[in-house]
């Protein structure tokens, strides 16, 4: 048998159908698509640069950049509309520390996800041992609930601003040429954002993941398990104090009815008794 088979044979794929173990694997696949659609984007904008003498245009100018976004590293030549010379522009803005960021903490969950993932299957018992697995895990899931809000937040900024910055009228005004009004400057098409936004989408939905998350996995401390053994002692202890009080009261009620009917049974027989003696006398 492989080794494949025999984990397989020995760990627990039960767990993976339970809300732990099922959210951990859409974790690992959301952090997959969060760093994939941000560090994978590379984008292109075209501008065109018109003079007034036709030879000197340039009607096709392509604006290359990618990812980690350090759009003033960016470069480009554009027509000075003046002889042969051409001018290097370069694009404004730094956004490569909130990329970063983010890819890097959909690097880190991606990794700890799978980590999580392999431990509960294949080495449950180590994993509740000591109850030291569970509170480390719930630990490093707030902390990446946490961290997945902020880098997010973070990400969605920078994004609008490099839109802002890649913006085709927003790049001809970089261009020494389009600021002479006999010059004509035009964009042909801007860089397309879709990848970018679905990393955005997919960063707030791995926050909702993990913060979602936090709570079945406090339901494996010992925090939890302590918390609901106080409240079921409690709840006994109330019952039981109940059960006496009912017993306690239904013994009292018994005695009582008892001595009720005792007392209303003797004038009873004394009337029956009294009766008759009184009929003989009288005859």
């Amino acid at each position: 048998m492989d080794t494949s088979d025999q984990l397989a044979s020995v760990g627990t794929f039960q767990v993976l159908k339970l809300p732990l173990g099922f959210i951990r694997v859409l974790e690992w696949l959301f952090a997959i698509f969060a760093f994939a659609t941000c560090g994978g984007f590379s984008g292109q904008l075209r501008v065109s640069v018109d003079c007034m003498e036709k030879a000197l245009s340039n009607l096709s100018i392509g604006i290359d950049f990618a990812y980690p976004f350090r759009l003033h590293q960016v470069s480009f030549e554009a027509p000075v509309c003046e002889g042969i010379r051409r001018e290097r522009v370069f694009l404004i803005g730094d956004y490569s520390s909130s990329a970063e960021f983010f890819v890097t903490i959909a690097v880190f969950a991606f990794l700890y996800s799978l980590m999580a993932t392999i431990v509960y299957i294949f080495f449950q018992n180590k994993y509740r041992e000591n109850n030291r697995g569970p509170l480390i895990d719930f630990v490093v899931t707030v902390v990446f609930s946490f961290m997945w809000l902020v880098s997010s937040s973070a990400w969605a900024k920078a994004l609008s601003e490099v839109k802002m910055a890649t913006d085709p009228d927003e790049v001809q005004l970089l261009i020494s040429a389009c600021k002479v009004q006999t010059n004509k400057c035009g964009s042909l098409h801007g860089p397309r954002w879709s990848g970018l936004n679905t990393s955005v989408v997919f960063g707030f939905l791995n926050f909702v993941l993990w913060a979602g998350n936090i709570w079945f996995v406090f339901k494996e401390t010992g925090w939890h398990k302590g918390t609901t053994r106080l409240a079921g002692g409690a709840s006994e202890k109330q019952s039981n104090t109940f059960n006496q009080e009912h017993y306690n009261q239904g013994s009292f009620d018994q005695s009582g009815s008892y001595n009720t009917q005792g007392n209303l049974g003797q004038p009873s027989e004394y009337s029956q008794v009294g009766g008759p003696t009184s009929y003989s006398n009288q005859m």
